[in-house]
């Protein structure tokens, strides 16, 4: 009989316990240079200015090279400053999506029917209602949207049952988040971080490019504060490994996008460090453009880490751009101080989007809350047959986490 009692007194206990728990569905989700109707017949007016005509603006590397030769490095400059004198200056230029972000030419514009930037308006909000009602996701975590307005018009219906914010920036891509209101028992507080939209190209003083911020979204879950950090870093340093698409990389190689990446090591770091000590429940999320799934696979001694050989669990020696030693971005991050959990990738997906660039870490205080393994699913973004402009090149990447 006390056996009994005691056994029946455990599972009432668990009960209880569980009975305080909260589940939370999240996402990460970068929506492709998504803007307002307004924004992208602004973007066409430029693109098919007879000074521009569909130029690309970023200079273009070849395969196997680290840096675009001097003469696509010129041509890629003529065609900024033209395409910033038709936006009205440099300024205003960097507010509209360049002339490739749609993968659109002259041609194919010319065939295109009225109402293509609608199609892919229409798909994110059929991806998000997907998201908001079949997978129960409270929080979303964008990269690549240009205001808060758009986030809403994406919410549609659910537009009033969520609040959304952005990271303020000078151009057109920027992070923000939307989430359920009713999710939190206190009101939940955006904060941009600056310290990541550091200069793109720090030895041209007068260049106006600067990377995209953080931003972080406290939120009370019952009595406990929880931060969640999103992120969209530098693009083309994805790959440790070499593949036959990609060569890969280290953040210490020579390769120009790697350096740059490189030098969001230590801003990323020290947001991390304060947040972790402030809210030592806290998710760190978005478009890492980085596969620290690779990283993590690979056994690295702490002392390797860095070229220098110092302690990555202590500050970096930072050089006069910010460039830092770390050879790798996963093992700087998680490195015991605090430690972070990455919640793996999908076994299997239909998502047609990047691969392993989206990620989802969790603080090792928060893994603990959990009550069994955790996963991740990416879902389909949806898309009309022969849609002109996609709805995005990303999947949503979720998960469940317990508090």
């Amino acid at each position: 009989m006390r056996r009994w009692q005691v056994a029946l007194g455990a599972v009432l206990a668990g009960w209880s316990l569980n009975a305080h728990a909260a589940e939370l569905g999240i996402a990460a989700f970068n929506i492709a240079w998504a803007g307002s109707e307004a924004d992208f017949n602004e973007h066409i007016r430029v693109c098919t200015s007879p000074q521009v005509n569909w130029c690309d603006t970023r200079a273009k590397i070849a395969k196997g090279d680290t840096a675009p030769t001097l003469e696509e490095d010129a041509r890629a400059k003529q065609c900024q400053a033209d395409f910033d004198t038709a936006a009205g200056g440099p300024g205003k230029g960097l507010l509209i999506a360049p002339c490739n972000a749609y993968k659109l030419t002259a041609s194919k514009w010319e065939k295109a029917a009225p109402g293509s930037y609608a199609e892919k308006l229409e798909g994110l909000r059929q991806t998000v209602d997907g998201l908001i009602r079949a997978r129960r996701v409270d929080v979303i975590a964008f990269q690549e949207v240009r205001s808060a307005g758009v986030i809403n018009e994406i919410l549609g219906s659910h537009t009033a049952d969520f609040e959304a914010c952005v990271a303020d920036h000078t151009s057109f891509q920027t992070v923000g988040f939307a989430w359920r209101r009713s999710v939190t028992s206190k009101p939940g507080k955006c904060t941009p971080e600056a310290g990541l939209a550091i200069k793109e190209s720090p030895q041209e003083p007068a260049s106006l490019r600067y990377l995209r911020p953080g931003v972080a979204l406290s939120l009370t879950i019952g009595k406990d504060p929880l931060t969640l950090m999103n992120v969209h870093l530098k693009s083309s340093c994805a790959n440790l490994i070499t593949s036959p698409a990609f060569k890969g990389h280290e953040l210490t190689d020579a390769d120009a996008a790697c350096q740059v990446l490189n030098r969001q090591v230590a801003p990323l770091e020290a947001w991390i460090d304060g947040v972790a000590k402030a809210s030592p429940l806290f998710v760190v999320l978005g478009d890492f453009n980085r596969r620290l799934d690779e990283e993590a696979a690979k056994a690295v001694a702490p002392k390797e880490v860095r070229k220098d050989h110092t302690d990555p669990a202590t500050p970096n020696n930072t050089g006069p751009n910010g460039e830092v030693s770390s050879r790798f971005l996963w093992q700087e991050l998680s490195d015991g101080d605090p430690t972070l959990v990455q919640v793996p990738p999908p076994v299997t997906t239909d998502c047609k989007g990047f691969e392993g660039l989206d990620h989802i870490l969790i603080s090792a205080a928060l893994n603990a809350r959990q009550t069994g393994p955790i996963s991740s699913e990416k879902v389909k973004v949806e898309q009309k047959d022969k849609q002109v402009i996609m709805t995005s090149d990303h999947c949503p990447r979720i998960t469940r986490l317990t508090l």
